[in-house]
């Protein structure tokens, strides 16, 4: 697996990248920069962390 890129409500916020078999999240957005570095077990677990984040900051809609 390569770096693929991660959307969020049709935008980029950021790529995965493979680390020891997960993946690391790096963050090319500053709504979701509180996920830079953190690694996940698939593109399913990045979404629903970033879903997250951006809901607790009351700020689900938008993501750029």
């Amino acid at each position: 697996m390569s770096k693929q890129v991660i959307e969020y409500r049709g935008l980029p916020v950021g790529i995965v990248v493979p680390d020891e078999g997960r993946l690391r999240f790096i963050a090319v957005k500053f709504h979701v920069h509180d996920l830079d570095g953190h690694c996940f077990g698939s593109q399913a677990e990045v979404l629903t962390a970033i879903h997250t984040l951006l809901s607790r900051a009351g700020d689900g809609s938008r993501a750029a």
